[in-house]
């Protein structure tokens, strides 16, 4: 007797979510969602800095150590780190181990909770660069994506004149796709209607 298998259908995706098994996680269930939690903008931050010349699959692997090595990415906490704690991060093979990094992610906890103490959040703070809502975009081809944008090179200027490092345009425009300020899932994408809903 023959049996007959029916063919699963296979959501289309992002081209870029199909390069690791984290990727396609990280695709499906948080980028492009938007963030309005301090802690998890502030995770994002450092840890698309982190990424500046690397692949993201690289940081997605070493995500779990981060928050392990910069407790849970507690701003007030990584702001009081003092040598001691940049040789311990130097010294852990489990993250990008890169002085000028390192020594970014503390400045940038001091200018974030500078921001926070103005702000009332940082989240009210950065989402002012859209208006305060999600911009959709609807790009049919990963080609259409760009690496940046007039409000992404706005973020970037006002982030660095608050002392923020490793905040240029590109990397702010990867924050704001990774935290939802904006939808760039292709038109074609099943996430891209979602995140639209959410």
């Amino acid at each position: 007797m023959t049996r007959k298998i029916s063919a699963i259908a296979v959501p289309e995706r992002c081209s870029w979510a199909l390069s690791h098994p984290l990727a396609t996680v990280y695709h499906d269930y948080e980028w492009g969602i938007p963030v309005h939690d301090d802690r998890h903008l502030f995770e994002m931050l450092l840890l698309e800095g982190a990424q500046a010349g690397l692949n993201w699959n690289t940081i997605l692997m070493k995500r779990e150590a981060y928050r392990e090595a910069f407790h849970n990415f507690e701003a007030r906490v990584i702001s009081l780190y003092d040598g001691q704690d940049v040789r311990r991060l130097l010294g852990n093979s489990e993250i990008v181990r890169n002085r000028l990094k390192i020594m970014a992610a503390i400045q940038n906890a001091k200018a974030f909770l500078a921001v926070r103490k103005e702000f009332g959040s940082f989240d009210g703070y950065i989402w002012r660069f859209v208006g305060g809502h999600q911009r959709n975009n609807a790009r049919k081809r990963a080609r259409d994506v760009p690496a940046t944008t007039p409000e992404a090179v706005t973020m970037s200027e006002d982030l660095r004149r608050r002392g923020f490092r490793f905040v240029g345009p590109t990397i702010s425009y990867a924050f704001m796709q990774a935290t939802g300020m904006v939808n760039d899932h292709l038109v074609s994408c099943f996430r891209y209607e979602e995140c639209l809903r959410s």
